[in-house]
């Protein structure tokens, strides 16, 4: 293929968009993007600077002093704040709420989305958040809303931490999430919401490996040549 291929993938939290999206990137060998732990990162320096997320006055003059990156190592994602590997360190229930408060914030999604647009220019991608076929890759080839339900959601997020040695609760994950859903739904600057040309995908009572088929599917029928 002469021209990068984009495939975007949206939802709510823990829908499996990241574990779906590398999968995919693994068979397909595109390059992931991981976009939320970007805002995961950005959410973390805000914690580490005593500022409230919400408090754009006091968010906005941190953003020069931030660099994000990401890289390869054994073929697994690392995303490096300022040259720390954070990438454990950003998967916590209160940066999943910092997350959504800073990215509610417009010059902070100005900041990621331009590194975002550079790296589907240049190389085929498969980008997951929450906004990403609506506005960071509008033209992109292949859309995919997954979604699931609450419960589903929140019991497999929980798995995931305890599974990581996290000490969190059911009831408490499940209030968070609920929480980041009417954050990210209700933003003025680039909502989380199904794009008008993307196809909807209910995980809740399919595997990973079945939903990963299916997107495969759907790539083959629109993207392949």
């Amino acid at each position: 293929m002469n021209k990068p291929i984009s495939i975007a993938i949206d939802g709510p939290s823990g829908a499996g968009k990241s574990t779906i999206a590398k999968t995919l990137a693994k068979k397909l060998g595109f390059i992931y993007i991981d976009t939320g732990a970007m805002y995961r990162a950005v959410g973390l320096y805000v914690l580490r600077r005593g500022v409230e997320p919400t408090d754009l006055a006091g968010v906005e003059p941190l953003l020069a002093d931030i660099d994000i990156s990401i890289a390869y190592e054994d073929g697994t994602q690392k995303v490096f704040l300022n040259n720390e590997d954070v990438s454990d360190k950003i998967r916590t229930p209160q940066i999943s709420k910092y997350a959504s408060d800073v990215s509610a914030h417009v010059p902070v999604r100005l900041k990621l989305v331009e590194l975002q647009r550079g790296l589907a220019n240049s190389k085929s991608v498969i980008m997951d958040g929450r906004d990403i076929g609506t506005y960071v890759l509008p033209d992109a080839q292949l859309k995919i809303f997954l979604t699931a339900s609450g419960e589903e959601r929140a019991k497999r997020r929980y798995l995931e931490l305890t599974q990581k040695g996290a000490v969190c609760s059911l009831e408490e994950i499940a209030r968070d999430m609920a929480q980041r859903d009417e954050n990210d739904s209700k933003r003025a600057f680039a909502p989380l919401k199904a794009a008008d040309d993307s196809i909807v995908l209910d995980s809740t009572t399919l595997t990973q490996d079945e939903v990963v088929e299916k997107i495969l599917e759907l790539y083959n029928f629109k993207c392949e040549d």
